[in-house]
C-alpha cells in the first residue's frame, strides 16, 4: 500500500487534483499526484520567471533562448509554459518558415538577426540558425559547402551575440527514438494535431542515424564556453518543461527568491 505524506494528501484534495481525477479517464491517485506536483512547481518557476523578466528590463539586458532538438522533441510546449505568464510586449516567439529566394541570397544569419531583441527584451527561437547544422544537411536543404561554411562561422557569430550585452541560452530536447515514433502517431492520430505532421516529419525515423550524426558533430564543434549546450532530457514532457526553466533562471544573473535546488522545484 502506498504511504502519502502530509503534502501529498494537502496537494491530493486540491481543487486541481479533484478535477483532474475527475476528467482523466486514465487517472489514479499517483498520475494525479505527479500531474499537482507539476503543476505546482511550474507556477513556482513562472512567477520566478515575471521577477527575471524584470530584471532584463530594469538592467537593459538582451536574452535569445534557442530550442533545438528532433521533430516531435517538445520545443514548442516547453516555450509555451515558459512564456506563459510574462508581459508579451516584451519577449517574441520565433518559428521561422522555409527561406525565401530573396533570403537565400543574403547571409545566412540575417534572416536570424533581423528578430534580435532590444534592450529589456528576450526572443525565444522555436528552431534557430542551427538548422543548417542538423535538418538541412540531413535533407539535402544545403549544399556541402553552405554546411561548411556555416559551421567554420557559427561559435564567432555566438561570440559577438554573448560580447554585445546579450544572453544566448541553447537548448537541445532529447528524445528516444522509440519516443519519437509514440509521438508522431499521437500527432497523426489527433484532429487537432495532425497539421503539425509534416513531410520532414516522415522521414525523421528513416534517417534516425544521420541526425545522429550531425547532431554529435553539432555539439562537439560548437558546444563553447561562452554558448554551451544545455542538453533536456526530453521523454517525459512535465520535467522537460520545468528543467528549461529552472535553466534559465539558473544561467541568467538576477537577484534569485527560489531555492532552485529545492525538490520543491524538481520532483
Amino acid at each position: 500500500m502506498n504511504k502519502y505524506s502530509l503534502r501529498d494528501l494537502k496537494l491530493l484534495s486540491s481543487k486541481k487534483a479533484l478535477v483532474y481525477l475527475l476528467t482523466q479517464k486514465s487517472a489514479t491517485i499517483a498520475k494525479t499526484l505527479r500531474y499537482v506536483k507539476y503543476e505546482t512547481n511550474l507556477k513556482r518557476l513562472q512567477v520566478e520567471l515575471i521577477k527575471l523578466q524584470k530584471w532584463v528590463l530594469d538592467n537593459d539586458k538582451k536574452v535569445i533562448i534557442i530550442f533545438e532538438g528532433r521533430d516531435s522533441a517538445g520545443k514548442g510546449g516547453a516555450i509555451r509554459r515558459t512564456i506563459e505568464h510574462l508581459n508579451p510586449r516584451k519577449i517574441k516567439v520565433v518559428a521561422l518558415p522555409k527561406p525565401t529566394e530573396n533570403e537565400r541570397s543574403r547571409w545566412y544569419f540575417q534572416r536570424y538577426v533581423n528578430h534580435f531583441p532590444s534592450k529589456g527584451n528576450m526572443v525565444f527561437f522555436d528552431r534557430s540558425w542551427y538548422n543548417r547544422a542538423v535538418v538541412e544537411p540531413v535533407n539535402v536543404f544545403c549544399s556541402d559547402s553552405d554546411y561548411l561554411s556555416f559551421m567554420s562561422q557559427v561559435n564567432d557569430f555566438e561570440k559577438m551575440i554573448t560580447d554585445s550585452n546579450t544572453y544566448l541560452i541553447k537548448f537541445y530536447f532529447s528524445i528516444s527514438k522509440d519516443e519519437q515514433l509514440k509521438r508522431f502517431n499521437e500527432i497523426k492520430n489527433s484532429p487537432l494535431k495532425k497539421w503539425k505532421f509534416s513531410s520532414v516529419d516522415s522521414n525523421a525515423q528513416e534517417l534516425w542515424d544521420k541526425y545522429t550524426f550531425y547532431k554529435d558533430q553539432m555539439f562537439l564543434k560548437t558546444n563553447t564556453i561562452n554558448a554551451p549546450w544545455n542538453i533536456i532530457e526530453a521523454n517525459r514532457k512535465v520535467n522537460a518543461r520545468t528543467q528549461a526553466i529552472k535553466t534559465i533562471l539558473e544561467k541568467i544573473p538576477y537577484t534569485k527568491d527560489l531555492d532552485l535546488e529545492s525538490d520543491e522545484v524538481i520532483f
